[in-house]
């Protein structure tokens, strides 16, 4: 329809012309003297839409002319990008598919363009690293820091390639450094801060980056406890020689943690060797009582007060509360026999080790049971009953543990 009405349009516009050029008399006169020139006005016209279109043609033949090179030039960065594009996307289907050398030679075509330098070095980087190549590896990462607009994802990349290595920490916290200066706090880069401070054995960092993970939920409760019971197994013991040092260090724990039975069995010890066994006793108890594990138990053995104190006497009230509870735990009995020993009451010494002898599923519970049993019959000069507990302790050590003989 519209080809119908183009073609009406054109017929209709060249019989106007024509008519107007029958009834049109008009001339035009060049005069140059002695010169002079007669033309109708029609055929002027005509000279006239000839000699503009000619000018024309010749104006944009130059300009075509002049923009060659530049169209050239753009034609050739297209293509350049074309080519670096489907290398770039080739880079990362290899480095994918595990074939890292393929992937790092695919970086180094789709580095060519300036677009994909950036991403293209990155690739590269993480490539020369699976094998084993870090002088490259650092290469292509000189080349990522040429490209600003990669600034984040080049020191993600350079925080994580780098904490690969324990070789590479120092380098590893200058990146981090950077990343933090940048204000990056996003999960990823707190996991990767995690991994570099826990390479370099910053445990207070560590902490700290736990439970900031954790309130994000961006950590496994498992690994968090895990690194969490790390951390303070490396610091309670570098701090208990020294009681206000570890007080100190104590009122920053959390109450989640100081109920974890591996802090506080960390804690209690700690507090023992600095002399406060009291403190140490009273962190067990209510360890204890959020949770029952055996090594809290066992740790409390070493917490018993003075003989003849009121804590004393405290504990093993405790203790036979707990017992009652729990009538068939031996790690319990043991418990409540090396506190009643302490304080010398024997009969009921006597009645809950021979308790935790007949109880006892682990042998390093059944040994112990043995040896406080000899020790107290030997100081009640009972030297045939100590004896045969002490011949019962040897024979419950493995052979592993036994003394050669020469």
């Amino acid at each position: 329809m519209r080809f119908v009405l183009w073609i009406l349009t054109l017929f209709a516009t060249a019989i106007g012309i024509a008519v107007l050029a029958r009834f049109n008399p008009g001339n035009v006169v060049f005069f140059f003297p002695p010169y002079r020139i007669d033309l109708s006005l029609n055929f002027f016209v005509v000279v006239l839409v000839a000699a503009f279109l000619l000018l024309l043609t010749i104006v944009n033949a130059v300009r075509a002319t002049m923009a060659l090179p530049r169209r050239v030039a753009e034609y050739r960065a297209t293509r350049q990008l074309r080519e670096s594009s489907s290398a770039l996307q080739d880079a990362l289907r290899s480095y994918l598919e595990g074939r890292f050398g393929r992937a790092e030679k695919s970086a180094t075509r789709a580095s060519g363009s300036p677009e994909y330098a950036g991403l293209a070095a990155l690739i590269g980087a993480r490539a020369a690293q699976r094998v084993q190549e870090p002088a490259r590896r650092d290469k292509w990462l000189a080349v990522a820091a040429e490209d600003s607009s990669v600034r984040t994802a080049r020191l993600m990349s350079t925080v994580e390639l780098l904490s690969e290595d324990n070789k590479e920490a120092e380098a590893a916290l200058a990146a981090l450094h950077e990343l933090n200066a940048n204000g990056i706090r996003h999960a990823q880069a707190l996991r990767l801060a995690l991994k570099v401070n826990q390479n370099t054995r910053n445990w207070p960092e560590v902490l700290r980056l736990v439970r900031l993970l954790d309130k994000h939920e961006a950590l496994h409760p498992a690994l968090s406890r895990r690194l969490r019971d790390l951390a303070y197994e490396a610091l309670l013991p570098k701090v208990a020689g020294d009681p206000e040092a570890l007080r100190k260090l104590w009122s920053t724990v959390p109450n989640a943690d100081r109920l974890s039975p591996g802090v506080a069995t960390l804690a209690a010890n700690a507090f023992v060797t600095a002399g406060r066994t009291q403190e140490a006793a009273g962190i067990l108890g209510d360890a204890l009582a959020a949770q029952w594990d055996v090594r809290l138990l066992r740790a409390y053995r070493q917490c018993a007060a003075p003989e003849g104190s009121a804590a004393l006497l405290a504990q093993i009230e405790q203790a036979e509360h707990w017992l009652r509870e729990r009538p068939n735990d031996a790690e319990l009995a043991l418990l409540l026999g090396a506190l009643c020993q302490r304080q010398k009451l024997w009969g009921k010494a006597q009645r809950h080790l021979e308790q935790a002898v007949l109880g006892a599923t682990e042998r390093a519970t059944r040994q112990e049971a043995h040896l406080r049993l000899a020790q107290m019959h030997e100081a009640l000069d009972q030297q045939e009953a100590a004896a045969m507990h002490y011949r019962e302790c040897a024979l419950t050590i493995q052979p592993a543990e036994r003394p050669k003989a020469v």
